[in-house]
């Protein structure tokens, strides 16, 4: 047996998502996001002659690109937790009396 190894698993149901999952999560983020920036301006455009309610969209448009690229290249901490390991019970198992010969 190799000796680098220890006898109980580490168990993984509390693992961290993939990389993979973590930059698609961050990707759909960005894309809402700056999909958002697109009705901004357009409405902004339709009610220029409101000319508060077209400054405060346009306004609102301004730092969603910014924001976009921080939240999407933000991904979650690393865990420095212990891994935890499948704990075995000690419980002897005992024949039942089906599976006893008779004597």
């Amino acid at each position: 047996m190799n000796s680098h190894r220890r006898e109980s698993p580490v168990l993984i149901t509390s693992a961290a998502p993939s990389y993979e999952e973590q930059l698609a999560a961050r990707r759909r983020r960005y894309a809402l996001m700056m999909s958002l920036r697109i009705p901004c301006i357009v409405l902004a455009v339709l009610f220029a002659k409101i000319w508060w309610l077209a400054l405060a969209l346009i306004l609102l448009s301004v730092p969603l690109p910014w924001m976009a690229v921080l939240i999407a290249n933000d991904r979650p901490p690393r865990k420095a937790e212990a891994p935890q390991r499948l704990q075995r019970s000690q419980q002897a198992l005992t024949p039942s009396d089906e599976d006893q010969e008779p004597r």
